[in-house]
């Protein structure tokens, strides 16, 4: 397999560019040279022809890799793609963590040099293939010049350069000089997907080796010498500020080092290892002043959110008259559906090594957004970006979680008060209750069907935090969050008249960030549950009242038929099961779930079966495909099931993972993943199965208990009734 390295051996910046050019639709920057290669004879034998490629004299084939690994697999994918067209196999492919840079590594589909949305496939789908094929053309040429042959005459092949008509072949290493000579072409054709070697097959993926042996290093990994760890606490109330803390007792404890202070909102015990650091932050019997927030709590939040609902917010999809619609149908139906508060839990806790000089500083860190990972700590050290050094680890999950750089801005800010390098690590106590949430939603929806039980009217109103308001202003235009009303302004279904809209309404003492499926994980759960309570008024099948609304959306009606039929929809089922369906469309892929349940006469919810069909387009890696969708569901069942962050007196109540708990394995259904394979442009599949996990789960309550559940999680509910 091939190797990985994830710490950046080699800076970039700017000043090494000396020909961009974008290859249409791809966003490929190349002419790129780096600078710690572009001395002496040796390093000019190095062949880097463009940001994503670097081909040694020895043979050793580099992708630098734009995408963080959080767990998803990218970095196998991706290594896939630059192959395909390279003409290698993964086991020659070494992977190294891009650096911080805009300018190459921005992610075409988000804007950023970010990991996250379902994204990265999508993102790198032409760029990583047109980088390989590049690279292959120029490749071939320098070859046939020093065969002074014909380049058409001449083909690749597992990592070296074949002359057809004669058999001869150079490995890639030993033309990489010559071609690193040469105009970097701008127009090189790609592969057709009938000639895919790689693309579309079953990869082992290449960072597996590493993490079974132990070898993989994690952000909480790094280690320097002369290194101290560090832990922190912060006001449980967000706003609080430090009242009182015993220091003396702190040092008291053997192997703490130093006891700080961030402009009173946050504190740090520095200690030989973990275990004195935190026994030493336990003894600095710290207090802290409630502040403005200390009031708060998850009443008072949803209060709020339900006034606001109550008004008109900003239209993110009008068609018709939808209000006239529903006041002239035969039946109209109306509903509130609601969303709780989620932490991402993953299960490495938030933490950042640091070791910051007079003139630059050094980080170790597992990150989604390196460049704004940079900027956060020129922001708290007062250093230049250019001086900072940014290592991107693996990350033990994200969900999310590591879009945001407030945990690495509060490490900078303790870590520019020492000499030596400290790692800092949250426990999971506070990365649980200083989390940046996902949002409460609060949202209200009518419909109105005709006689014949045909939908002719659809209004949906989204009450919730804008994340896109604080994460990406600019995509925050005229008071729409775009993120807060996906899957519910763009759902697969024909509907006659339809109004979407959007009220901003901010929780007071929580921080709200993206969360894994994002705003189809709240939307689809409220527009799928809603469609099905619309069936059972028109007392129709769930899934032939979707099939009715699919008509004309071919690839949604596909995976609906294909989940219906291997789920035995209709089928018989033991006396207190049902089935549920949904269908969705998110991150551009089509997915249709169906969900078969038990619930008790004690009213326990059991999963027993989801069958999932999934139209992604064209698949990279079927495996990583299959694996993204049952690991998605498993985070959205147990989500949909237990989880909510609450508040009393302004703080978090939830602390780990006894009150905010994961699906155990004794609980977990049996996941079927069916494919439909075409070459249409990739779509994402990160998050679609965690999107797909709470509709089908509510639909399929409902039909074993004929108790509809409006609000997540669904918990103890029936047993409580």
């Amino acid at each position: 397999m091939g190797h990985i390295e994830l710490s950046p051996t080699v800076a970039f910046s700017r000043r090494t560019v000396l020909k961009t050019s974008l290859v249409a639709g791809g966003g490929l920057m190349l002419g790129l040279r780096l600078p710690g290669l572009a001395r002496g004879a040796e390093a000019a034998a190095v062949f880097v022809p463009n940001a994503f490629v670097k081909i040694e004299p020895s043979g050793t084939i580099t992708l630098i890799m734009p995408n963080a690994e959080v767990g998803q697999g990218i970095f196998t994918s991706a290594a896939m793609l630059l192959a395909e067209e390279l003409e290698v196999g993964l086991d020659q492919v070494q992977l190294q963590a891009a650096p911080p840079d805009l300018l190459r590594y921005t992610d075409p589909s988000l804007g950023d040099q970010a990991t996250g949305g379902s994204a990265s496939i999508r993102g790198d789908w032409m760029r990583l293939r047109q980088a390989g094929a590049t690279a292959r053309v120029m490749l071939i040429t320098a070859a046939a010049k020093q065969w002074k042959v014909d380049p058409a005459s001449c083909h690749a092949e597992h990592g070296a350069v074949l002359h057809t008509p004669t058999g001869r072949s150079l490995p890639y290493g030993a033309v990489a000089a010559a071609a690193a000579t040469l105009p970097v072409p701008t127009d090189v054709p790609l592969k057709a997907p009938a000639d895919f070697k790689l693309i579309g097959t079953n990869a082992k993926r290449l960072d597996t080796p590493s993490k079974v042996n132990g070898t993989a290093i994690y952000g909480i990994d790094a280690k320097l010498p002369g290194m101290k760890i560090g832990t922190v606490a912060i006001s449980p109330v967000n706003g609080g500020k430090l009242a009182s803390m015993n220091e003396a007792a702190a040092r008291a404890i053997p192997g703490v080092r130093d006891v700080l202070k961030l402009d009173d909102i946050a504190v740090a015990v520095i200690g030989d290892h973990m275990w004195a650091a935190k026994q030493g932050l336990e003894r600095l019997a710290v207090v802290w002043e409630g502040g403005p927030n200390r009031a708060v709590t998850t009443g008072s939040i949803i209060a709020a959110m339900d006034k606001a609902s109550q008004s008109s917010g900003v239209v993110a999809k009008k068609e018709g008259d939808a209000e006239g619609a529903i006041k002239a149908a035969a039946t109209s139906l109306s509903a509130i559906y609601e969303l709780p508060f989620l932490s991402h839990a993953p299960m490495e806790p938030v933490n950042c090594l640091l070791h910051v000089r007079a003139d630059g500083a050094e980080v170790w860190v597992g990150t989604q957004v390196p460049v704004r990972a940079q900027n956060a700590v020129a922001k708290m050290t007062g250093l230049k970006p250019e001086t900072i050094v940014i290592n991107n680890l693996y990350c033990g999950a994200a969900f999310g979680r590591r879009l945001d750089i407030d945990s690495i801005e509060i490490a900078a800010g303790f870590a520019k008060q020492v000499a030596y390098p400290v790692k800092l690590i949250w426990t999971r106590e506070e990365d649980t209750q200083h989390d940046y949430y996902r949002p409460y939603y609060y949202d209200r929806v009518a419909a109105g069907l005709d006689s014949s039980g045909k939908l002719m009217g659809w209004t949906h109103r989204v009450t919730g935090s804008s994340v896109m308001a604080r994460w990406a202003p600019s995509a925050f235009k005229n008071g729409l969050d775009p993120d807060a009303v996906e899957g519910a302004a763009d759902t697969p279904y024909e509907v006659p008249a339809t109004l979407v809209d959007y009220v901003r309404a901010e929780p007071e003492g929580l921080n709200t960030g993206w969360w894994r499926g994002v705003g189809p994980t709240h939307n689809v759960f409220v527009v799928e549950s809603f469609v099905d309570e619309l069936a059972a008024a028109a007392k129709q099948d769930p899934v032939a009242f979707r099939r009715a609304m699919l008509q004309k959306n071919p690839r949604a009606l596909a995976v609906l038929s294909l989940a219906a039929e291997k789920a035995g929809w209709g089928t018989a089922l033991p006396s207190g099961h049902g089935r549920g369906v949904e269908v969705q469309f998110a991150f551009g892929t089509y997915i249709a779930t169906v969900m078969e349940v038990e619930v008790t006469r004690q009213g326990e919810i059991l999963p027993r079966r989801a069958v999932v069909a999934v139209d992604c387009g064209t698949v990279v890696n079927p495996d990583t495909v299959r694996a993204q969708i049952e690991g998605g569901m498993i985070l959205g069942l147990g989500t949909a099931l237990y989880n909510e962050i609450t508040l009393a007196n302004g703080r978090v109540e939830q602390s780990n993972f006894h009150d905010y708990r994961t699906l155990r394995m004794n609980e977990a259904p049996k996941i079927e993943v069916y494919p439909i394979r075409n070459n249409e442009k990739p779509g994402g599949i990160g998050e679609t199965g965690t999107v797909a996990a709470a509709p089908s789960l509510g639909n399929a309550i409902f039909a074993a208990t004929g108790r509809r559940l409006r609000r997540l999680p669904f918990g103890n509910q029936l047993q409580a009734s």
